[in-house]
């Protein structure tokens, strides 16, 4: 079942910021055509897409409910398929790493050597131990066929 086509991209002379964010929607979509989904997530993604072509074209702030379809559809792949970006782990166990493994860390260094200046010393420790940590499951994820290709 094919996905509905975007009425916003007939528009002429979008806002560049506009322009951006429908790019990436079509290349969103462009990439789950060449996956198999179910019924049910082509519909709910149709539904997105309907509601996003209900908007009028001559809003100045479409691109943010264009962003926000794109993002509602990549939480449902995520969440229901396991489907998930390019470098999508990565960027989230960057951040988990600095709160998680980083804060504790520079808080150790600093109360363990006495001076409360190694507190900063820790986060960008904890973040390469989450991006180290992120990369390894974006290769398991693209082992897997789980990450899509855009």
């Amino acid at each position: 079942m094919p996905f509905i086509d975007i009425k916003h991209q007939a528009q002429q002379n979008p806002s560049p910021k506009l322009k951006d964010k429908l790019s990436t929607l079509q290349q969103l979509l462009t990439e789950l055509q060449q996956h198999t989904l179910p019924d049910a997530t082509v519909d709910y993604i149709n539904n997105q897409l309907r509601e996003l072509n209900t908007k009028a074209t001559t809003d100045p702030k479409l691109y943010r409910t264009v962003f926000s379809t794109y993002n509602t559809i990549l939480k449902y792949l995520e969440k229901h398929h396991k489907l998930v970006p390019k470098g999508y782990y990565q960027k989230i166990w960057m951040v988990l790493g600095m709160s998680l493994f980083g804060v504790p860390m520079g808080v150790a260094f600093g109360t363990s050597m006495g001076n409360r200046a190694f507190l900063g010393t820790g986060i960008p420790l904890g973040m390469v131990i989450g991006m180290a940590v992120g990369s390894g499951m974006d290769k398991k994820a693209e082992k897997e066929g789980r990450q899509l290709d855009y």
